[in-house]
């Protein structure tokens, strides 16, 4: 999704009252599969990538206990919302699309509901007790419980399971590969987190941190390899955190360490991360992506203010200096060529007009390719929430995001500017949006490259002539 601007409502955007039928905007449904079981799952993930790929686990686990997919709501005996808490708008988009399907369940009485991820800890009794909207609430760290919670819920009973664990990583799980054109796969390698951010509440819903085998994320990734995937994106909270011992204390893997073993299964396979933190990304980590041709050269680095004192309301355990100087290690080791996106926050509690300037010029500063970019949302919970004031009005939340997102346009036009003039290496994804005739991938830099099918088809490897820019993709022709 590079050299595209999003703030979060591209995630959050509600669904008009008509739109029974629909999903939000942003939104995945898991698409159908058919091997003739009786019983059919439907299944929506909202907010990050680690979503979606719990939904992944969630289909597999499901589908051994003899569920199909489907991309049908009205064709479900079982429909699963896979939420996001990152802020208010996502949990009332959550609540009207429940309502929405509560309607569905009145002409279906068999129908099941059920409401899993990051916001069934915390809104489980709402859910439950007081609106009555799902039959079953599941966090992030009991899937495995599914099974027992609907046979529960089959027998007449609501059921709840949110138990957080200190060592569930769903290692030995397969997943099952939903909205997969076929070549790009995401592979969870931690779960949880242990950055206690004021403003976040993924601590709270997802636990604490824990990593996984590091033979089993091997493993999963030669899997893929064998499958004919061409790429990887392994997901962490924080992957520059991740850190592995065996049992028998013999062998450590730290993140640069795992990245070396996968990039190394093949070089045809393609190896991307995210997210990083910039008080964890190391120069080990920078060296062996310049190490390694097929490590894609983008990073996340989310920075989310560029004032030092909102840094550390937020508790991000770095200042200014600090996350410029991971910057420029960026730029040494791997070149002005490397692409970086971020996070960005207006308006967090206590923030001034000239504290609001330091994160434009931070834009300005480092030039991200691209960005997510939101306002401040209190959730009820965090550190923010009980110890800081929000007392931005919204008007001046919503002006100061603007004027973010204008500067990052010009940013991000800039960087794609860059690109023109040269050749890339771009693996093909999937046909054009607006024609079967061009095929669209993306290139070493998370960009979106758009060229003539010619004899190509997806998951090759194509060499592609830039010509032009636009704001979000660029265009070109392949060169042999």
């Amino acid at each position: 999704m590079s050299q595209q601007l999003f703030t979060l409502d591209y995630l959050d955007t509600p669904p008009t009252a008509a739109a029974d039928h629909a999903p939000a905007q942003g939104v995945r449904v898991s698409p159908a599969t058919r091997t003739g079981r009786q019983r059919k799952l439907y299944i929506e993930s909202y907010g990050c990538q680690m979503n979606f790929s719990d939904s992944e686990i969630v289909s597999s686990i499901l589908f051994d206990e003899g569920f199909d997919t489907t991309e049908q709501l009205a064709d479900a005996d079982l429909v699963l919302l896979n939420t996001c808490s990152i802020r208010e708008k996502a949990e009332q988009t959550v609540r009207m699309r429940l309502s929405q399907i509560n309607s569905h369940k009145k002409r279906n009485p068999g129908m099941l509901v059920g409401v899993l991820g990051c916001m069934a800890e915390r809104l489980k009794s709402k859910f439950l007790e007081e609106e009555k909207l799902v039959d079953l609430v599941v966090g992030p760290d009991a899937y495995r419980d599914l099974p027992n919670l609907i046979r529960e819920v089959d027998g007449g009973q609501k059921a709840v399971n949110v138990l957080l664990s200190r060592d569930e990583t769903y290692a030995d799980i397969t997943p099952v590969r939903l909205n997969s054109n076929g070549i790009t796969a995401f592979v969870s390698i931690m779960r949880g987190c242990d950055n206690m951010c004021s403003f976040c509440v993924v601590p709270f819903t997802r636990g604490r941190e824990r990593s996984r085998d590091a033979h089993s994320i091997e493993q999963e990734c030669r899997d893929l390899v064998a499958q004919g995937y061409k790429e990887v994106t392994l997901l962490g909270q924080n992957v520059d955190s991740y850190k592995w011992a065996s049992e028998d204390g013999t062998e450590h893997v730290n993140f640069a360490q795992l990245l070396e073993r996968v990039a190394r299964i093949s070089p045809e396979l393609r190896v991307r991360f995210s997210t990083s933190h910039p008080k964890d990304i190391t120069d080990e980590v920078l060296h062996t992506m310049g190490r390694y041709e097929n490590i894609c050269k983008y990073i996340h680095l989310p920075a989310q203010s560029g004032n030092s004192r909102i840094l550390k309301l937020m508790n991000r355990t770095y200042d200014r200096p600090w996350y410029e100087e991971r910057v420029q290690a960026i730029r040494r080791i791997l070149g002005p060529e490397c692409a970086i996106s971020t996070d960005m926050i207006s308006g967090f509690c206590s923030e001034t007009e000239a504290e609001h300037q330091d994160t434009l010029s931070l834009i300005d500063w480092v030039q991200y390719d691209m960005a997510y970019m939101f306002f401040y949302s209190e959730r009820p919970g965090t550190l923010a929430a009980r110890k800081l004031e929000d007392d931005i009005p919204l008007d001046v939340k919503k002006r100061r995001l603007q004027e973010i997102i204008d500067l990052q346009q010009k940013s991000s036009a800039a960087r794609n500017q860059q690109a023109v003039g040269k050749v890339h290496r771009v693996l093909a994804e999937n046909f054009s949006k607006r024609s079967q005739e061009h095929l669209s991938g993306r290139n070493s830099q998370n960009q979106v490259v758009i060229f003539p099918k010619k004899h190509y088809k997806k998951g090759d490897y194509v060499n592609v002539f830039v010509h032009t820019g636009t704001g979000g993709s660029l265009l070109g022709d392949s060169v042999e």
